[in-house]
């Protein structure tokens, strides 16, 4: 079992005051915290090997090379891809999403083709839908939830059908904190020969990830939700797919010759990427990977799970907290949307934070979402591997606190 208590000593962050408390970090599910070997990865990098990549052949070239690709092949091994040309560095999750919508989409759509996605979707898995279906005059389509909150998976049968192109939904939700079933879903549209993208965002730093097991055509994440540094992605794309598919951006060494009036591209998984690439954060996510992987992530789910064994039923508890999604901890991941009766959540959140506790409140990015639900916002509480009993106990002695100060006018 990992001892969290050990692992907060390799996260400088976590050990100041805030609002005159010790920090509680629960806005994992916006981004994390970075470990001292991720941090040290990249002072590495700027300090001894900085230099582009794939065009010197000076020896900090070729380090900074050796460790780009390096990189390349941990995310292989972590996602379980079968190469790592299946493997494109992205900026984040949106920008692998909107490359699958420009690049697959604009190739492969066809008017009258049908997208189908869920109502639990974030914003940067509904708006390259939405515009994709209005550049194809295709049909945008939605998979009802259950009241608690799961894929109504009946529903999916219904809205899937031969007319379906794609279907993109998250691996696990930002809000709901549930677990989509990605390889049902995937045998699902296979068997109407449509593609399987996923939003893995809120589930590769939570549990182990197979694409192939899981038959997804593409899956896109973040590194900064992962112990990595912002500013960087992943889009995993099977190669029959992507070497059929064209560069959303042109430029830099995603060229392999260049006439006066036409050009060429270099081979998978340099071709999507255009410029000088991001290959500090590149480097970062590599020591991420590592991080994670000595961890285990089996280890990192069980822990997670926990964790919300513990705090959901001390949340439910709490006269007047309402909690979204399930309300079984075995269904739950370590996002947990609530919100307090009477009070509304930036007050609550801001009530938190005065007391230490960093939460987020809001629309989530999922305002369909939240309209479907027929609440104009949540606060959100969400865990990752360096949370304790100990912040989950503050975090619910603070809600106390807050619930008091809004009835009493004092704690």
């Amino acid at each position: 079992m990992i001892n969290a208590q050990n692992l907060r000593q390799e996260f400088p962050i976590l050990n100041q005051i805030v609002n005159d408390e010790p920090l509680v970090y629960l806005d994992n599910a916006a981004t994390t915290q970075k470990p001292d070997a991720v941090l040290q990865a990249l002072t590495d990098y700027y300090h001894q090997n900085n230099a582009n990549v794939h065009r010197g052949v000076h020896t900090l070239a070729e380090r900074a090379t050796h460790d780009y690709e390096a990189s390349r092949e941990k995310v292989r091994r972590f996602i379980h891809a079968k190469e790592t040309a299946e493997v494109l560095f992205t900026r984040g999750t949106t920008t692998g999403l909107n490359w699958v919508s420009r690049s697959f989409g604009d190739a492969f759509v066809q008017e009258g083709d049908e997208i189908v996605i869920s109502y639990m979707e974030h914003h940067s898995n509904i708006i390259p839908w939405q515009q994709l279906a209005t550049r194809k005059k295709a049909k945008l389509k939605y998979i009802a939830l259950t009241p608690e909150g799961f894929l109504d998976m009946e529903d999916a049968k219904r809205q899937i059908t031969d007319k379906t192109a794609l279907v993109s939904v998250a691996h696990a939700s930002n809000v709901l904190g549930v677990i989509n079933p990605i390889k049902e879903l995937a045998e699902l549209a296979h068997a109407h020969d449509a593609v399987m993208v996923v939003d893995g965002a809120q589930a590769v730093p939570h549990m182990p990830v197979d694409v192939q097991a899981l038959d997804a055509d593409f899956y896109a994440f973040s590194a900064h939700k992962m112990c990595g540094p912002t500013g960087m992605g992943i889009l995993y794309g099977k190669r029959k797919w992507l070497e059929q598919m064209e560069p959303v951006e042109f430029g830099g060494e995603m060229i392999d010759f260049v006439h006066l009036y036409e050009s060429t591209w270099k081979e998978l998984p340099w071709k999507f990427e255009a410029g000088t690439p991001n290959i500090a954060d590149a480097i970062g996510l590599g020591a991420a990977v590592d991080y994670l992987e000595a961890l285990g992530m089996q280890e990192i789910h069980d822990y997670e799970a926990s964790l919300v064994a513990y705090v959901l039923p001390k949340l439910q508890a709490i006269e007047g907290l309402t909690v979204y999604g399930p309300q079984n901890p075995d269904d739950h991941t370590g996002v947990i949307a609530f919100n307090l009766d009477g009070i509304h959540p930036h007050d609550v959140a801001t009530a938190l934070d005065m007391e230490g506790v960093a939460v987020r409140a809001g629309h989530h990015c999922a305002q369909p979402l939240l309209n479907y639900l027929d609440v104009p916002a949540t606060a959100r509480a969400s865990f990752y591997i360096y949370n304790t009993k100990e912040d989950a106990d503050r975090l619910v002695e603070a809600i106390q606190a807050t619930k008091e100060f809004f009835k009493h006018g004092t704690i």
